[in-house]
């Protein structure tokens, strides 16, 4: 009897964790490969409750996605959020739609002045939750060139094999 309580016990417990743990649902990997990162910003989005339900079993793609500030707004653009699959017809969402990232107006300004006035833009890295909430970390950026792109690779190749070598010649005493 004793027993079956601490195994309810414990599946309550990492239930409730899963629930409010943090959790990486989707990541643009891409992103650190065309762009510079300058800054990161920690953004709040507004979602339908279909689309936290599909979040939660882990479906959402934001490769081609990027944020644009619109009527003192910032908005996030071509996420694509597959609908819940037990959500039909009046419950589920349109997957594509434009959906509300919600940061402090201070922030919101400050990324205004910089897009406005540098060619950068607003690239999500990931999509993840915090604390039950869900949250997207938004990079200000600047786009790579292609031969831009061959350097990074290159320099980041050359700090590998240095790392390597170092590695190496510790553990050869």
């Amino acid at each position: 009897m004793a027993r079956a309580k601490q195994i309810q016990e414990r599946r309550a417990k990492t239930k409730a964790e899963a629930a409010t743990g943090d959790r990486v649902v989707a990541s643009n990997r891409r992103a650190r490969h065309d762009y510079d990162i300058i800054d990161t910003l920690e953004c709040g989005i507004m979602l339908t409750g279909s689309e936290v339900k599909s979040l939660r079993e882990g479906k959402a793609q934001i490769a081609d996605s990027y944020a644009r500030i619109d009527d003192g707004e910032l908005w996030l653009f071509a996420m694509h959020i597959p609908p819940w699959s037990y959500a039909a017809g009046f419950g589920s969402h349109d997957p594509d739609r434009k959906r509300k990232l919600l940061v402090h107006r201070r922030e919101l300004n400050r990324l205004h002045n910089e897009t406005r006035t540098q060619p950068l833009t607003l690239v999500p890295l990931s999509l993840y939750f915090k604390n039950g909430r869900a949250k997207v970390d938004l990079a200000l950026a600047k786009g790579r060139q292609m031969h831009d792109r061959r350097e990074a690779l290159k320099k980041r190749d050359a700090e590998r094999e240095m790392a390597r070598s170092v590695r190496n010649n510790e553990k050869l005493g």
